[in-house]
Protein backbone atom coordinates (compact mmCIF):
# COMPACT_ATOMS: atom_id res chain seq x y z
CA UNK A 1 0.00 0.00 0.00
CA UNK A 2 1.34 3.48 -0.83
CA UNK A 3 -1.52 6.67 0.55
CA UNK A 4 -2.48 7.76 3.31
CA UNK A 5 -5.38 6.39 4.30
CA UNK A 6 -7.40 7.50 7.53
CA UNK A 7 -8.48 3.37 8.80
CA UNK A 8 -6.92 0.08 8.43
CA UNK A 9 -9.44 -2.93 8.41
CA UNK A 10 -8.47 -5.39 11.34
CA UNK A 11 -9.20 -8.12 8.63
CA UNK A 12 -6.89 -6.70 6.38
CA UNK A 13 -3.90 -6.63 8.29
CA UNK A 14 -1.53 -9.55 8.53
CA UNK A 15 1.38 -10.06 10.77
CA UNK A 16 4.43 -8.71 8.98
CA UNK A 17 2.58 -6.49 6.82
CA UNK A 18 4.38 -3.10 5.42
CA UNK A 19 2.97 0.05 4.93
CA UNK A 20 4.23 2.95 3.45
CA UNK A 21 1.83 6.02 4.47
CA UNK A 22 2.43 9.49 1.84
CA UNK A 23 0.14 12.19 2.77
CA UNK A 24 -1.21 13.93 -0.54
CA UNK A 25 -1.68 17.70 -0.41
CA UNK A 26 -5.11 17.94 0.72
CA UNK A 27 -4.17 15.46 3.98
CA UNK A 28 -1.08 17.59 5.00
CA UNK A 29 -2.71 20.88 4.39
CA UNK A 30 -5.90 20.00 6.83
CA UNK A 31 -2.77 18.41 9.26
CA UNK A 32 -0.67 21.23 9.32
CA UNK A 33 -3.92 23.74 10.18
CA UNK A 34 -4.42 20.78 13.26
CA UNK A 35 -1.06 20.92 14.13
CA UNK A 36 -1.24 24.76 14.03
CA UNK A 37 1.83 24.42 11.45
CA UNK A 38 2.98 27.12 9.00
CA UNK A 39 3.26 25.03 6.41
CA UNK A 40 3.68 20.95 6.12
CA UNK A 41 5.77 20.30 2.44
CA UNK A 42 6.30 16.67 3.31
CA UNK A 43 4.33 13.54 5.23
CA UNK A 44 5.02 10.23 5.49
CA UNK A 45 5.85 6.98 7.63
CA UNK A 46 7.30 3.79 7.25
CA UNK A 47 4.94 0.89 9.26
CA UNK A 48 6.00 -2.55 9.69
CA UNK A 49 2.61 -4.17 11.52
CA UNK A 50 2.67 -7.13 13.80
CA UNK A 51 -0.43 -8.81 14.71
CA UNK A 52 -1.15 -10.88 17.85
CA UNK A 53 -5.22 -11.90 17.59
CA UNK A 54 -6.69 -8.30 18.30
CA UNK A 55 -3.32 -6.70 19.20
CA UNK A 56 -1.73 -4.68 16.56
CA UNK A 57 1.62 -3.37 16.39
CA UNK A 58 2.90 -0.62 14.70
CA UNK A 59 6.81 0.05 14.40
CA UNK A 60 8.19 2.50 12.37
CA UNK A 61 9.14 5.95 11.56
CA UNK A 62 7.25 9.06 10.97
CA UNK A 63 9.51 11.71 8.42
CA UNK A 64 8.03 14.75 7.89
CA UNK A 65 9.20 18.52 6.41
CA UNK A 66 7.37 21.73 7.42
CA UNK A 67 7.61 25.28 8.52
CA UNK A 68 6.16 26.08 12.12
CA UNK A 69 6.22 29.84 13.84
CA UNK A 70 8.67 30.94 15.94
CA UNK A 71 7.73 31.71 19.37
CA UNK A 72 8.37 34.90 19.11
CA UNK A 73 8.48 36.49 16.15
CA UNK A 74 6.26 34.71 14.50
CA UNK A 75 8.79 33.91 11.43
CA UNK A 76 8.72 30.54 9.76
CA UNK A 77 11.49 28.18 11.23
CA UNK A 78 12.13 24.87 8.88
CA UNK A 79 12.04 21.92 10.56
CA UNK A 80 13.04 18.24 9.64
CA UNK A 81 11.38 15.06 11.56
CA UNK A 82 12.72 11.64 11.23
CA UNK A 83 11.17 10.13 14.42
CA UNK A 84 11.00 6.11 15.39
CA UNK A 85 7.46 5.29 16.63
CA UNK A 86 6.22 1.80 18.46
CA UNK A 87 2.58 2.22 18.83
CA UNK A 88 0.26 -0.61 20.38
CA UNK A 89 -3.18 -0.73 19.85
CA UNK A 90 -5.72 -2.54 21.77
CA UNK A 91 -9.51 -3.57 22.04
CA UNK A 92 -11.23 -0.43 23.91
CA UNK A 93 -11.92 -1.51 27.46
CA UNK A 94 -15.42 -2.86 27.97
CA UNK A 95 -17.33 -2.86 30.82
CA UNK A 96 -16.59 1.12 31.44
CA UNK A 97 -18.36 4.18 31.21
CA UNK A 98 -17.42 7.22 28.34
CA UNK A 99 -16.14 9.57 31.04
CA UNK A 100 -14.25 6.67 32.98
CA UNK A 101 -10.63 6.85 33.39
CA UNK A 102 -8.54 4.06 32.45
CA UNK A 103 -5.40 3.22 33.86
CA UNK A 104 -2.43 2.54 31.73
CA UNK A 105 0.93 1.17 33.16
CA UNK A 106 4.50 2.53 31.85
CA UNK A 107 4.99 -0.55 29.78
CA UNK A 108 1.46 0.87 28.01
CA UNK A 109 1.89 4.63 27.31
CA UNK A 110 2.10 4.35 23.68
CA UNK A 111 -1.03 2.05 23.60
CA UNK A 112 -4.17 3.49 21.58
CA UNK A 113 -7.81 2.06 21.42
CA UNK A 114 -9.27 0.74 18.54
CA UNK A 115 -12.94 -0.83 18.16
CA UNK A 116 -12.67 -4.18 17.31
CA UNK A 117 -13.05 -3.05 13.33
CA UNK A 118 -10.06 -1.38 12.55
CA UNK A 119 -6.86 0.75 13.49
CA UNK A 120 -6.87 4.76 12.46
CA UNK A 121 -2.72 4.55 11.70
CA UNK A 122 -3.19 8.09 9.70
CA UNK A 123 -4.16 9.46 13.28
CA UNK A 124 -1.31 7.61 14.63
CA UNK A 125 1.00 8.85 12.65
CA UNK A 126 -0.25 12.33 12.81
CA UNK A 127 0.18 11.65 16.31
CA UNK A 128 3.77 10.86 16.54
CA UNK A 129 4.42 13.65 14.07
CA UNK A 130 3.19 16.65 17.09
CA UNK A 131 5.17 14.92 19.93
CA UNK A 132 7.92 15.25 17.71
CA UNK A 133 7.83 18.74 17.30
CA UNK A 134 9.60 21.19 18.81
CA UNK A 135 7.45 23.00 21.66
CA UNK A 136 9.49 26.24 21.16
CA UNK A 137 10.45 26.95 17.78
CA UNK A 138 12.66 30.03 17.56
CA UNK A 139 13.87 32.01 14.51
CA UNK A 140 17.30 33.50 14.40
CA UNK A 141 15.56 37.18 15.30
CA UNK A 142 13.98 35.49 18.42
CA UNK A 143 17.05 36.40 21.37
CA UNK A 144 17.10 40.30 19.57
CA UNK A 145 13.00 40.58 19.26
CA UNK A 146 12.87 38.78 23.24
CA UNK A 147 15.47 41.37 24.55
CA UNK A 148 13.40 44.55 22.62
CA UNK A 149 10.12 43.05 24.59
CA UNK A 150 12.02 42.76 28.07
CA UNK A 151 12.41 39.05 28.19
CA UNK A 152 15.34 38.24 30.36
CA UNK A 153 17.11 35.31 28.92
CA UNK A 154 17.24 32.21 31.39
CA UNK A 155 20.68 33.44 32.78
CA UNK A 156 19.53 36.46 33.89
CA UNK A 157 16.92 35.15 35.47
CA UNK A 158 18.35 32.24 37.22
CA UNK A 159 18.80 33.08 40.99
CA UNK A 160 22.81 32.63 40.53
CA UNK A 161 22.46 35.91 37.80
CA UNK A 162 20.69 38.21 41.05
CA UNK A 163 23.24 36.57 43.82
CA UNK A 164 25.92 37.94 41.43
CA UNK A 165 23.61 41.30 41.22
CA UNK A 166 23.33 41.83 44.91
CA UNK A 167 27.43 41.03 45.44
CA UNK A 168 28.36 44.24 44.13
CA UNK A 169 26.00 46.03 46.48
CA UNK A 170 27.22 44.85 49.24
CA UNK A 171 28.75 47.38 51.58
CA UNK A 172 32.64 47.07 51.51
CA UNK A 173 32.59 45.77 47.49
Amino acid sequence: MSRFQQRLSLGEIRDGDRIELVADEGARAEIAQRLGLLALDRLEAHVALSRDGDTIEAKGRVKAALDQACVATGDPVRAHVDEAFDLRFIPEPTGTSPDEEVELSDDELDTMFHDGKSIDLAAAVTDSLALALDPYPRSAAADAALREAGVLSEEEASPFAALAALKGKLPGE
